[in-house]
């Protein structure tokens, strides 16, 4: 670059150095072409934003990230309801009890899940409480499960529908805290692991269920 570059408002030839005239508190400006390369990447993001604008405003051709968020969580809620009903088909009181409860696989897979998401409010032992190191037992805000007391209903499929849409509306929680619905969390088949567990825990709550029918 030259030393001393000409004065003036602007270049005229290409490579020329020119050091515009005006200046403001001492600072002075370059005028020189900027590189090809600069160039036609500033036209193509020009070109991509008209095109961009064009079809995302001009005909909706393109989706909001709003919608595109709406339309996943559809499908997930779709896919959802599709598992629920496939496994509901397969389920009733019966073969809860006979069946899931009576598999050593599904029990311990329940309990894992328990252990996962519902130990902070039904405990360890299922008696929603808790050591709190004084040797004392503390309040947790979930039910009891094993007191054989089932505050609305006591059929394993009316607790599978009460795990996987929470409590009831009618409901006005234990210490008011109300159980979530975990079909949101959870598959159905897990859930039907989980109510295993429990049942495994107290069997004698189910007894009169009948076995199901042989085949």
């Amino acid at each position: 670059m030259s030393e001393n570059p000409k004065r003036g408002h602007f270049a005229q030839e290409k490579g020329e150095i020119i050091l515009r005239e005006h200046e403001f508190d001492g600072i002075q400006e370059f005028d020189q072409k900027l590189p090809n390369w600069w160039l036609f990447t500033f036209y193509a993001a020009i070109a991509w934003f008209v095109g961009y604008w064009f079809l995302y405003y001009g005909i909706a051709a393109l989706q909001s990230p709003q919608q595109v968020v709406q339309e996943q969580i559809l499908a997930v809620q779709a896919a959802q309801l599709k598992e629920l009903n496939k496994t509901l088909a397969t389920l009733d009181d019966s073969k809860l009890v006979h069946e899931w409860a009576a598999n050593p696989t599904a029990v311990a897979a329940g309990q894992t899940t328990f252990s996962k998401n519902c130990i902070p409010c039904h405990g360890v032992d299922l008696s929603a409480t808790q050591d709190d190191g004084t040797g004392r037992k503390s309040v947790l805000p979930g039910l009891p499960l094993t007191d054989h007391q089932w505050k609305f209903t006591n059929k394993p499929m009316g607790l599978f529908n009460l795990i996987n849409k929470g409590s009831p509306p009618e409901s006005t929680g234990n210490n008011g805290a109300k159980m979530e619905a975990w079909g949101q969390k959870l598959t159905p088949v897990e859930i039907a692991q989980v109510l295993s567990y429990i049942i495994s825990k107290v069997p004698e709550d189910f007894k009169d269920i009948p076995k199901p029918a042989a085949k």
